[in-house]
C-alpha cells in the first residue's frame, strides 16, 4: 500500500468519514496526498546510493575511472560523436563530494580524457560526460567487495585503434641501438659500429659475444587500484616497486649490450597475464618482477628471490606469497567478460622445464648479489606458482626487495640510496647470469 493510499484510508476511517462532498474536506485530502508524495520522494532519496570514492588512472594503453560505493550501481554507458564524448548514467545515485571533485583529477597528460562534467540528468539519474581527445571504445564492468574496497563500478576507456605495445614500449622505454655505420658513443668504446655488442666482463668468467642488444623486461608489481602491501607509516608497495624498477631500467640502458623495458611506467594496473604478454611481444630475454614483501607479523624481514614451480611451492611461506600475489587481479580489477585467446594461450599449462632451469640460474645470481645489501629471508631460491612468471619461453624471476610490513625495512625501502643499491645488485646478478648463459642460448631452451 502506497503512502497516499494509507493516508486516505486513515482519513476516511476517521475525521473524513462524515465529510461528504464538502470542499474543505477535499482540500484536506489533496494536502494529505501532496504530503504523502513528498514523504515518498524523501524516502527514495535516502535510499539512493552514494559514491564514496572516485579515482582515475590514466595510462598509454587505457584510462580507468573507478567509482566505489556501498552497494552496486545500475548504469548505462554510450558514446557521442562531433565532438567525441562518453556518457555514463548512474541510476539511483545521489550527489557526493567524491563525484563533485572527480573533474579536478583529470590530468592534462591523459591520452584520452580531457575533462569530466557531472550533473543531475533527471530524477534519480546522475550523468557523467567525459570530453574525449579521440574516439574511444569503452568497457564498463563491476567488481564485488574485496580487501579494503566496497562495490566498484569500473569504466575503462580504450582507443578504437589499440595501442601497439611494441611501438609504445619502443617510444617510451627502450634506448635504440646505434644505426649501422654510426659513431661509437664515447662511453661505450668497445661497441661495434654495426650494433653488435659484447656482454660485460665478469672476473673469472669468459666473455661471450652477443650480436644484438639483449632485452630485459622490468615489471613493477601492483599499481593503480592495487596498492600491494602497505607499511605502518603508509608506504604503498606499488610506489616502491615502480621507483626501483625505474632505477633498474636506467642502469640496464647504460649497459653497452642491454636495453630495459618497463612493463608498467606509471601508477595504473596491468593484469598479470598482460604483463607476460607485453614481455613476449618485445621478445624479452629476461623478465624481472619487482615486489616488496608483506607478512602478518611485523618482525619478518629480509630479501628473497623466487622462480616458477610446476610442482608446488618449496615452502608454506612461498605458497602463501604466491597465492597473495596471484589474487592481485581481484584487487586491481580485470574485466572477466573480455575473451582474449592470446592470454589463454600464454597461460596454458605448457612444459616449462628448460625455462625454469634458466630462471633458477638467474635467480641464484641475483640472490647472491642482493644478499650483500640486505639480510636474506631465505638463503636459497624459492619456487611457487606465480602467474606473472609463466612466460613459457622467458627466464623469469620475482624479487622481494624487503618486507614493507617491517618498520625498519619500510624505512629502507623508502630511501633512494637503498633503492639504488638494490637496483645495482639486481643488475650485477643479471650481468653474471649473461656471462655464463649467453642470450643466444635462449633459442635453444626447447632443446635443453
Amino acid at each position: 500500500m502506497s503512502g497516499t493510499d494509507r493516508i486516505l484510508k486513515q482519513w476516511n476511517a476517521g475525521p473524513g468519514k462524515n465529510c461528504g462532498r464538502q470542499r474543505s474536506c477535499r482540500r484536506v485530502v489533496l494536502l494529505a496526498t501532496a504530503l504523502a508524495a513528498f514523504l515518498a520522494a524523501l524516502s527514495g532519496a535516502h535510499g539512493a546510493t552514494q559514491v564514496s570514492s572516485a579515482r582515475i588512472w590514466p595510462a598509454q594503453e587505457y584510462t580507468r575511472i573507478t567509482l566505489e560505493s556501498g552497494a552496486p550501481i545500475a548504469h548505462n554507458v554510450f558514446t557521442i560523436a562531433n565532438p567525441y564524448r562518453l556518457v555514463l548514467d548512474l541510476e539511483n545515485v545521489e550527489s557526493s563530494t567524491a563525484l563533485d571533485v572527480l573533474s579536478t583529477k583529470i590530468s592534462p597528460d591523459d591520452p584520452y580524457v580531457s575533462g569530466v562534467r557531472i550533473g543531475r540528468f533527471k530524477p534519480g539519474v546522475i550523468r557523467l560526460v567525459l570530453d574525449l581527445k579521440a574516439q574511444v571504445k569503452p568497457q564498463v564492468f563491476t567488481l564485488t567487495p574485496v580487501g579494503d574496497y566496497g562495490h566498484r563500478l569500473v569504466l575503462d576507456v580504450y582507443p578504437v585503434e589499440p595501442v601497439d605495445p611494441i611501438l609504445a614500449l619502443l617510444e617510451k622505454n627502450i634506448v635504440p641501438a646505434p644505426a649501422a655505420g654510426s659513431a661509437k658513443p664515447a662511453t661505450q668504446p668497445d661497441q661495434p659500429a654495426s650494433g653488435a655488442t659484447r656482454a660485460p666482463a665478469v672476473p673469472g668468467a669468459k666473455k661471450p659475444e652477443v650480436l644484438r642488444l639483449v632485452t630485459v623486461a622490468v615489471d613493477a608489481g601492483h599499481g593503480g587500484e592495487d596498492p600491494g602491501a602497505k607499511g605502518r607509516s603508509g608506504t604503498y608497495e606499488k610506489h616502491v616497486t615502480l621507483a626501483i624498477a625505474k632505477k633498474l631500467k636506467a642502469l640496464i640502458d647504460d649497459e653497452a649490450n642491454m636495453r630495459g623495458v618497463l612493463i608498467r611506467d606509471g601508477d595504473y594496473y596491468i593484469p598479470l597475464a598482460n604483463r607476460v604478454v607485453k614481455a613476449r611481444k618485445v621478445q624479452a630475454d629476461l623478465f624481472v618482477s619487482i615486489h616488496a614483501d608483506a607478512y602478518i607479523k611485523p618482525h619478518a624481514r629480509g630479501s628473497s628471490v623466487f622462480a616458477l614451480s610446476e610442482r608446488g611451492a618449496t615452502s608454506a611461506a612461498a605458497g602463501w606469497l604466491a597465492k597473495k600475489e596471484n589474487e592481485a587481479d581481484l584487487i586491481g580489477g580485470v574485466n572477466i567478460d573480455v575473451d582474449d585467446p592470446t592470454l589463454k594461450q600464454v597461460l596454458l599449462d605448457l612444459s616449462q622445464t628448460a625455462t625454469i632451469n634458466y630462471s633458477l640460474k638467474l635467480a641464484r645470481a641475483v640472490l647472491g648479489e642482493i644478499g650483500g645489501i640486505n639480510n636474506l629471508h631465505r638463503a636459497h631460491v624459492e619456487q611457487a606458482g606465480f602467474a606473472v612468471l609463466k612466460a613459457p619461453d622467458i627466464p623469469s624471476i620475482l624479487v622481494e626487495t624487503a618486507f614493507l610490513t617491517n618498520p625498519d625495512e619500510e624505512s629502507r625501502l623508502k630511501d633512494e640510496k637503498y633503492q639504488d643499491r638494490m637496483a645495482q645488485a639486481i643488475l650485477v646478478g643479471i650481468r653474471k647470469y649473461f656471462a655464463a648463459n649467453p642470450p643466444l642460448a635462449r633459442s635453444k631452451l626447447a632443446q635443453n
